[in-house]
């Protein structure tokens, strides 16, 4: 199989060189690479020009999105098999091989892959990570496979055969949220999708507790975008960060106005995610940054999925008009 690696970058040079630096290492080397700057002030060609041993090809244009230029980037392609990475993405050596192992014995028209912290990443880094996939914060139980129908690919780590993009274009102007979107449209077009547990990545995702909030305050909004669009992908565990959000301030003017004893859940909770975290990662700092991460990714999603209940489903605007920082134009 020869496989097209698409990769839209903004602003993020020296992340391009840990990535390209990780793809130069694999033990499986029948792919192409495709960078599509887009727009960016700070480019990367220089560093992309610096490895010569790869197959790569650089184009850049105009400022439209990460979903709009991974689309510019499969029209590009040559592979049977197109695959995404963001840039804030480090490729562990044996990626393709587990990939092209497991096409090989289970063929599949689409795939997601889950995502790791690397050795080098921040604390803070490392405990988000944490936070993005913890049961207690709803990651795990929306990353099982054994509990999803399907498993829905993220646009950091996926692959789809380019029939299928051939068939139902690419992704939508929607951001965040493009990913998800093209996932249910290959879904309910009846492609195979499945997980590959062993084709992880390293990923970065947000470098401070701030960055990360406003970034999982977008994914809560735009979740009401996605549940409009497609109401039979609904499920309950969407709801559970507001619902946690809501008993949490409960729980905090009950220990305000009549007893201290009602902040105990709250301190219960912290505790299990300290200790679930200790377990992970053996760092008793990453265990301790782990509680902060784990409240902030809860109670921004549960905000912003509150807010954007109540202007898309219970106002029943039109998403477009009301939430127009949400598309690219």
């Amino acid at each position: 199989m020869f496989y097209s690696v698409i990769i839209p970058i903004y602003n993020r040079p020296e992340e391009a060189k840990e990535l390209l630096d990780s793809l130069n290492i694999q033990s499986f080397k029948n792919f192409e690479i495709i960078i599509v700057e887009d727009g960016s002030t700070l480019p990367c060609k220089d560093i992309v020009d610096q490895y010569s041993d790869l197959k790569i090809e650089y184009f850049f244009k105009p400022n439209s999105g990460p979903g709009d230029s991974r689309n510019f980037g499969m029209a590009k392609a040559k592979g049977d098999f197109l695959i995404f990475f963001d840039s804030d993405c480090i490729i562990p050596p044996n990626y393709f091989q587990e990939v092209e192992d497991f096409i090989s014995k289970n063929p599949v028209d689409c795939y997601g892959a889950p995502d790791a912290a690397h050795e080098s990443f921040s604390n803070v880094q490392k405990a988000i990570n944490f936070a993005m996939t913890s049961i207690f914060t709803t990651g795990g139980i929306r990353g099982k496979k054994n509990l999803l129908d399907n498993y829905q690919p993220r646009s950091f780590n996926m692959g789809m055969r380019k029939e299928v993009y051939e068939d139902l274009g690419g992704f939508s102007d929607l951001h965040p949220g493009e990913d998800p979107d093209l996932s249910y449209r290959i879904m309910n077009a009846g492609y195979k999708v499945k997980l590959i547990e062993n084709a992880f990545v390293y990923h970065k995702r947000r470098i401070d507790f701030g960055k990360f909030a406003k970034q999982v305050y977008k994914f809560g909004v735009v979740r009401n975008i996605l549940i409009k669009w497609y109401p039979d992908k609904f499920k309950a565990v969407y709801l559970l960060p507001s619902i946690f959000l809501i008993g949490s301030l409960g729980l905090i003017l009950l220990s305000i106005f009549f007893s201290n004893l009602f902040i105990f859940p709250l301190i219960i909770i912290s505790l299990l995610l300290f200790l679930e975290a200790l377990l992970k990662t053996k760092n008793i700092l990453i265990a301790f940054l782990a509680v902060p991460a784990s409240f902030i990714q809860l109670y921004s999603y549960g905000f912003g999925f509150i807010k954007g209940f109540i202007k898309i489903l219970l106002l029943k605007k039109d998403e477009r008009k009301a939430l127009p920082g949400f598309f690219f134009k």
